[in-house]
């Protein structure tokens, strides 16, 4: 079985608290992209769990790699044989774009496929919560507001339509437990789902990334994406999670010359 686990945008996150368990707790609207990975899952007759990949590559040992970790969850719970695992990595990693967390949320959704499992979103979920708070996002894989963790989901409309996406990232990615050091919680003004219903070009003005502020002074590289973005006309320019990725959303995306080094992604 073969399918496309897509990368993920923030439209606006806002770190508003840290928590009693060390981690923080979040307001921000989940939204998947066209820019996707390839994974391929062939069952074996043993219960060996074989990984390779292509694409980008990966400086990871297999075990630790997400699409792993998900698939021997599943063997655990479910008694599943074997597989031999493919990724074919087109998301760039330490970007923000949830590659990963895709990646093994699709492993749990091809595997109650692939084994009729019939599990319901709600219990794939459980599964995903374990593997990271993004996960359980691409089971929906609709728009969502998320808060808490980010495991907490409420689907939500977002109109992109006569808008397209450019994603850009620099040659260097960013910790997300360095991103969260650096940033102040506080909790926002106004309702993120109230927000994203005026007209784009106003979300300049009211939707923000609290990671920008928390970063921009170290990495001064991600202001001059952003601004760029804004110089050639985007309605909305934001950087992804906790970066180093940034989108910008056009009605017709401009030819703009990056750095070879760079990561950049149209929308068709």
């Amino acid at each position: 079985m073969i399918s496309f686990p897509p990368a993920k945008i923030n439209l606006g996150l806002r770190i508003t608290e840290k928590r009693s368990d060390g981690f923080h707790n979040l307001e921000t609207i989940f939204i998947t992209t066209s820019l996707c990975d390839v994974l391929e899952i062939i069952p074996r007759e043993d219960y060996q769990v074989l990984f390779s990949q292509s694409g980008i590559p990966l400086d990871i040992d297999f075990e630790k790699n997400l699409c792993v970790k998900a698939y021997r969850i599943m063997m655990e719970l479910f008694g599943l044989p074997g597989a031999n695992i493919y990724l074919h990595k087109v998301i760039p990693f330490g970007a923000g774009l949830g590659g990963g967390s895709s990646d093994a949320a699709w492993v749990i959704k091809m595997n109650n496929d692939l084994y009729h499992l019939n599990l319901d979103d709600a219990q794939m979920i459980e599964i995903a919560s374990a593997l990271g708070s993004d996960c359980p996002f691409f089971i929906l894989n609709c728009p969502a507001f998320a808060c808490e963790k980010g495991e907490k989901l409420f689907p939500v409309e977002v109109d992109f339509r006569n808008l397209k996406m450019l994603i850009v990232k620099p040659p260097f990615g960013i910790s997300t437990p360095l991103a969260y050091s650096k940033v102040k919680p506080e909790m926002p003004e106004n309702d993120l789902r109230s927000l994203i219903q005026s007209p784009h070009d106003e979300w300049k003005g009211k939707i923000f990334n609290d990671f920008e502020k928390a970063l921009f002074s170290d990495y001064p590289e991600l202001a001059t994406i952003k601004q760029k973005f804004y110089d050639y006309g985007a309605a909305y320019a934001s950087m992804s999670g906790s970066g180093s990725a940034f989108y910008g959303l056009f009605t017709s995306i401009p030819d703009i010359d990056w750095p070879v080094d760079y990561f950049v992604w149209k929308e068709k």
